[in-house]
């Protein structure tokens, strides 16, 4: 283990694969999660458990958040018992998904404290996270990016956006707001080609071929969507609030996203139908009932 102590809090799908691989690389780790039994897996692992996020900040000085909401992300840095409120803590570092609204609110307000904020969502899901081949999006300070780019390497490829905050988030949202799309828009090409008689798996594999092909064509239709597990690993009550946030944050900076706002719309219904837990290939499942197909393999 290094000398030094690091601080984890939101052990979820991202968070929990994520610490580990802070634990593997060597790292002494110091967890909070509001579910105990995420928690125990950390601590099965050598990780120290904590009651609280002030908890986690008082015995770490740079200290990392996976969370699910902006509402979340603000509650956990800046309520009764947040990272605000630690002794040690110097940097906090916002792996999570929050738009730029929470970012400069969280990073004004720890300023006040002498505590610097960093952007760094990532991309890339479970899998990226696992496997550490995240792409991690670092907006912060220049001095801020060389203490924690080495860390940020355990999980993926680090790339520096800019120093201000919420530039990193820019970055993820359209990110996610393209990844979306493409599943959406690949959802109804491959359900109007079923309904005309063709085969789906002929269907992707051409435009793997050609120059449709994109992420949902290389990975989720193949992986989740054909076998039909519609298991990629985002929820679709995210995949709706990442879009969401988006045409917000393009709307605020005077930027046209029509498009986009579709898009948004379609994992509006997507979410109403099929719930905020369902996963957000559950868009195809929306398709398919508008088309009266079943896209198979």
């Amino acid at each position: 283990m290094t000398g030094q102590t690091y601080g984890f809090v939101g052990l979820g799908q991202m968070g929990g694969p994520m610490s580990k691989r802070l634990l593997e690389a060597g790292h002494a780790l110091c967890v909070f999660d509001t579910d105990p039994a995420a928690m125990q897996t950390l601590t099965g692992l050598g990780a120290v458990s904590a009651g609280t996020a002030r908890d986690v900040a008082d015995a770490a000085e740079i200290v990392f958040t996976s969370l699910p909401t902006p509402a979340v992300v603000r509650a956990v840095a800046l309520e009764e018992g947040g990272l605000i409120e630690g002794a040690r803590i110097r940097t906090m570092v916002d792996l999570s998904t929050t738009g730029t609204v929470v970012a400069c609110e969280v990073a004004a307000r720890l300023a006040g404290k002498d505590i610097v904020w960093a952007d760094a969502p990532v991309s890339g899901g479970v899998k990226g996270a696992v496997a550490g081949t995240l792409a991690v999006m670092l907006s912060c300070p220049q001095a801020t990016r060389d203490g924690i780019a080495g860390l940020l390497e355990v999980f993926g490829k680090v790339f520096f956006v800019g120093e201000n905050p919420g530039q990193g988030q820019i970055a993820k949202l359209g990110n996610n707001m393209l990844s979306t799309a493409a599943l959406t828009l690949t959802s109804e090409v491959v359900a109007m080609g079923v309904k005309a008689g063709l085969d789906p798996k002929v269907m992707v594999d051409i435009f793997n071929a050609g120059t449709g092909r994109n992420s949902a064509t290389q990975d989720k239709f193949p992986r989740n969507i054909l076998p039909r597990t519609f298991d990629a690993g985002f929820a679709t009550g995210l995949a709706y609030k990442d879009v969401r946030l988006c045409v917000d944050e393009a709307e605020a900076l005077g930027v046209p996203m029509v498009a986009g706002a579709v898009i948004r719309e379609m994992m509006a219904i997507t979410n109403a139908k099929f719930g905020g837990d369902s996963d957000f290939t559950s868009v195809a499942k929306l398709l398919e009932e508008w088309a009266g197909v079943e896209i198979r393999g």
